[in-house]
């Protein structure tokens, strides 16, 4: 006998409200009963929507990479050069809005260093789905080693100057040297 099937707008509606619960509370804290408690659903509606604690987690991460490039979007529109990229990610994850998802982000991080073969499609996508936007940006007629050098030095040095920041809180210093960088490109 089959279940019922899964409503597609009712999963999007949890899984939206899931990432702010793992956003606010970190993804250790992503376990099925304070979920459930605070979306207002039973952990078994959780696991008919989700599946596994781990499929909510790939789905949560999933998500949150969907809204990151998605914000992006909305800043630069679809065919930004490299330092419009560039300054439109720096942009967004340096919102203190953003806060929380990017230390949520950086915890993930850690976590699948240490357990790659769980976190293996977060880690497939952490880097590389960032390089391919900025290897696009950079259009078609640029040398391919030479454009994902660059968008190499992008991703690194914004996420080191974000971890800056998460760790520190001087806004003033790294806005500064985010802004001495982004002048470079």
């Amino acid at each position: 006998m089959a279940g019922r099937p899964v409503n597609p707008q009712r999963r999007a509606e949890l899984l939206d409200a899931a990432v702010e619960y793992a956003a606010e509370h970190g993804f250790s804290e992503l376990t099925w009963r304070p979920v459930a408690a605070a979306l207002g659903v039973s952990p078994t509606t959780l696991v008919h929507h989700f599946g596994t604690k781990e499929q909510l987690l790939e789905a949560v991460l999933g998500r949150l990479r969907q809204r990151m490039f998605a914000a992006t979007r909305e800043l630069t529109g679809d065919h930004a050069d490299l330092p419009t990229q560039a300054r439109a990610a720096w942009r967004r994850a340096s919102d203190p809005a953003r806060g929380a998802e990017f230390r949520l982000f950086f915890a993930v991080y850690g976590r699948a260093l240490q357990a790659p073969e769980q976190f293996a499609d977060f880690l497939d996508h952490a880097v590389a789905a960032w390089l391919a936007v900025l290897v696009a940006a950079q259009g078609p007629d640029i040398d391919p080693a030479l454009a994902a050098r660059r968008a190499t030095l992008v991703v690194a040095t914004i996420r080191g100057l974000l971890l800056d920041l998460l760790t520190t809180g001087d806004r003033t210093r790294v806005q500064a040297a985010a802004e001495a960088f982004l002048d470079q490109l």
